[in-house]
């Protein structure tokens, strides 16, 4: 416990078309990072919140702040030590990129490690995800779990936080895509309807094991085949401009699948190398901007490590 403790937590996809509240991976270079010190009196705070003004510094409100807090609680540490945390946000909120996701797991990690690591990583989740819950009132780790952990992660049950770490076939590569306009997870979950035909499910369904299947065998075409939103993304997708031309583009240049990165705006692609890659995101650029609409690419290999202690 002396020093101070650097985490950078990444940036994730939730959902991967196939896997509504239960399925995500982690990208490289994009994320947030917290940096904790000893502070001069016990308890918890936010001394600085760099990039976001708007977040609050209360521990209660902000999800770097709750998850660190949760697990001090556990360990009967928070009235007794004395931390102070100090979070970069290199992501804005409302992208569906994981921000919030982001900031919990590098709270939470940071301080475990300050401590001396009294809990594994897998340990770590469910404090993560309860601060997960702050932001957007729902208990799931599709985003946490990959942020943390790395590689695609399967959550087969969100109350219990049981979950499969599944293999990434190589050269697999997302782009993403993030028109600049905020949708927030909890205002694009109120518009989902309850109400899912036997036919759409058992289609989901289908695609969700095969997909499953596919990352194992390393198999692209049938990765090709299966990333297909039955459910969610046809009652998302007008809340992004241009979707459906964006969406057709990627796959019109060779993209395994295309659909809405976690709540949106934020589009993904998934491609089988770095080429196809490279030409989705050059025509997506071209194409926003021939629209007049800010926004910003990027191309990332899947995060396999996840969060990192510096």
């Amino acid at each position: 416990m002396s020093g101070a403790v650097k985490v950078f937590a990444p940036a994730s996809v939730a959902n991967v078309a196939v896997g509504y509240d239960i399925l995500g991976f982690p990208l490289t270079g994009l994320g947030d990072e917290v940096i904790i010190r000893k502070a001069q009196k016990p308890g918890l705070y936010i001394k600085t919140i760099h990039k976001n003004k708007e977040l609050s510094k209360d521990i209660f409100k902000n999800t770097a702040g709750y998850s660190a807090y949760r697990l001090l609680q556990s360990l009967g540490l928070e009235n007794k030590e004395a931390i102070e945390m100090e979070l970069f946000k290199h992501m804005a909120t409302g992208t569906g990129l994981g921000s919030s996701a982001a900031s919990a797991v590098a709270g939470v990690v940071a301080v475990n490690a300050f401590l001396g690591n009294p809990y594994s990583k897998s340990e770590l989740l469910r404090f993560a995800t309860e601060a997960e819950q702050v932001a957007d009132g729902s208990f799931h780790a599709d985003n946490v779990a990959p942020c943390l952990l790395g590689s695609f992660i399967l959550i087969r049950d969100n109350e219990s936080l049981d979950y499969i770490k599944l293999p990434v076939p190589n050269g697999l590569r997302a782009v993403i895509v993030h028109p600049k306009i905020k949708i927030l997870t909890k205002d694009a979950r109120a518009l989902l309807s309850n109400q899912v035909s036997l036919d759409k499910h058992i289609r989901q369904s289908a695609n969700l094991a095969a997909f499953v299947s596919a990352l194992y065998r390393s198999d692209f075409d049938m990765i090709s085949r299966c990333l297909d939103d039955q459910i969610i993304e046809p009652q998302r997708a007008g809340l992004i401009p241009f979707f459906n031309s964006i969406k057709d583009i990627a796959l019109s240049a060779g993209a395994l699948g295309c659909s809405i990165s976690g709540a949106g705006p934020s589009i993904f692609s998934l491609c089988h190398n770095s080429i196809i890659a490279e030409n989705i995101e050059e025509a997506w650029r071209k194409f926003y901007g021939d629209n007049n609409i800010d926004c910003e690419c990027m191309i990332s290999e899947i995060n396999l490590e996840g969060a990192k202690v510096y």
